[in-house]
């Protein structure tokens, strides 16, 4: 059976940081792209970050690379994304998610994905 789990989440002052972790169970991450996006109360639905073995890193959020950051352990089946500066724009409900690729924008990675976990929930406070 297939999982992914995310955990790391929580309440983080304004310009700290926080390093938020998928574990993926019942598959390899080196045969699916891992990706993060995120979902916010009153905003519609966001790709933040994707990790695959045959692309690379692709950055959803063009205008916060450098802030966000992806990586992999591919012996732990884990993604982690790294969020650094942390803004109030940044409080939402983080999910990871596995798809074939990750394509070259968040909207084919999107349709594309097989997998999600349940999310973990990050509030930055003032």
């Amino acid at each position: 059976e297939v999982h992914l789990v995310e955990s790391g989440g929580g309440v983080v002052q304004a310009g700290g940081s926080l390093r938020l972790s998928c574990v993926g169970s019942g598959f390899s991450s080196q045969d699916y792209a891992i990706g993060w996006f995120r979902q916010a109360p009153t905003r519609a639905r966001e790709g933040v970050s994707c990790i695959s073995n045959s692309e690379g890193s692709v950055n959803y959020l063009i205008a916060e690379t450098g802030r966000i950051t992806i990586s992999s352990d591919t012996a732990e089946n884990t993604v982690y994304l790294q969020m650094n500066n942390v803004k109030a724009d940044d409080t939402a409900t983080y999910y990871c998610a596995a798809a074939p690729r990750c394509g070259s924008g968040w909207n084919s990675f999107y349709y594309g994905m097989k997998f999600w976990g349940k999310g973990t929930p990050v509030t930055v406070s003032p």
